[in-house]
């Protein structure tokens, strides 16, 4: 008798609820995937071109640097362009808070710690508090104060955590606590362990991520480990996955960090085999193109591609929709029953017209 497959659901931790823009995070709510343009913001049709891209990828938050007056000014006709919340990372200096809030953003990022003296952290509780603009308060390892170091010995989870909740106290002494915070490092079970940490001491929304995780390949690996044990534990409101590359990039691998954690549906979940020396098509080849056939299909349905015409259709039968190769042909199956034999060069033509047609 085959054991029933059951995945446990996660459950997430209660957190605040933070509006940003018209979206919500906290409280329970979907974990919305962010990501950061690499652009100059100065530059507003480059920047625009890019935020669209990352719109139609899935990003749902995104964030600007902002570290001149003319980048603070051009948030405004950026955010007349796109649809998603508009948040400026801001470094430094305080006054591009202040003018990243009066063009329009939704959020700010910023470490109190750099920005110069309470005054100046007190002028950005203010004035987010006058316009109801949720804050981040982002604390990366790299980024400790001398203090917490001597403390600590050097970089540790604890003194990650005790430097954020530095800076939220800061910000709570400056009557504002309409926040957000994020605690990163390059070190995956460092960061797991501070997120640990954080969570059993505030209620405060997090966002989630791996800071310089590096390439796409290596990046994406070190995130989904990285993620996949701070999701799991319910901890997590809001995430990047970032990555040295496109960041259309750091969508696609944030939502299937979340799709396979069972946190997100939607989009289709492409399963292929690794081939073997039964494989008799360009198997890697169709696989590629097979994922990017599917990008564009908003099916919440599993679909697979693999390599034997024999085992394929029993290997996926989970599988909603595949295909499996042959000899110079291919099986297009659906639910593990086969329907139809085609030639191998009209295999991923037979598969987009079943997708096409495809019902939920």
């Amino acid at each position: 008798m085959r054991e029933q497959n059951v995945t446990a659901a996660i459950t997430r931790r209660n957190t605040r609820t933070v509006r940003i823009g018209d979206r919500v995070i906290g409280g329970g709510s979907p974990i919305l995937i962010q990501s950061m343009t690499n652009t100059r913001t100065e530059d507003v049709e480059a920047t625009v071109a890019q935020i669209l891209r990352l719109e139609r990828a899935g990003c749902e938050i995104v964030r600007c640097t902002v570290p001149t007056e003319k980048a603070a000014g051009a948030l405004a006709e950026i955010k007349k362009r796109i649809h998603i919340p508009l948040v400026a990372d801001i470094h430094f200096d305080y006054r591009m808070a202040l003018a990243a809030m009066e063009n329009g953003a939704d959020k700010i990022r910023i470490n109190p710690g750099n920005i110069g003296g309470r005054d100046k952290v007190q002028a950005v509780a203010d004035a987010a508090r006058e316009r109801g603009i949720p804050i981040r308060v982002g604390v990366n390892s790299g980024s400790l104060e001398k203090p917490i170091l001597e403390k600590y010995g050097g970089v540790t989870a604890a003194g990650i955590v005790e430097s954020a909740l530095d800076k939220v106290h800061m910000f709570e002494e400056s009557g504002y606590d309409n926040l957000v915070i994020s605690i990163k490092s390059a070190d995956v079970l460092m960061c797991v362990e501070a997120h640990e940490l954080l969570a059993g001491q505030t209620d405060y929304p997090l966002h989630v991520g791996i800071t310089e995780a590096g390439t796409v390949a290596s990046g994406s690996i070190k995130s989904a480990l990285g993620l996949g044990l701070i999701l799991h534990q319910g901890i997590g409101d809001t995430l990047r996955v970032s990555l040295t590359g496109d960041p259309v990039e750091e969508i696609r691998a944030a939502r299937l960090i979340l799709r396979t954690l069972g946190l997100r549906e939607g989009g289709i979940e492409l399963v292929s085999c690794p081939t073997c020396g039964r494989t008799q098509i360009d198997l890697i080849g169709l696989a590629s193109r097979v994922e990017k056939l599917v990008e564009d299909y908003p099916l919440n349905i599993k679909v697979a591609v693999m390599g034997c015409a024999v085992n394929g259709p029993g290997e996926a039968r989970e599988a909603d929709l595949g295909v499996a190769g042959g000899t110079g042909e291919g099986l297009l199956f659906k639910k593990g029953e086969i329907i139809r034999k085609v030639p191998e060069e009209e295999l991923l033509a037979a598969l987009k017209e079943e997708l096409d047609h495809w019902e939920q």
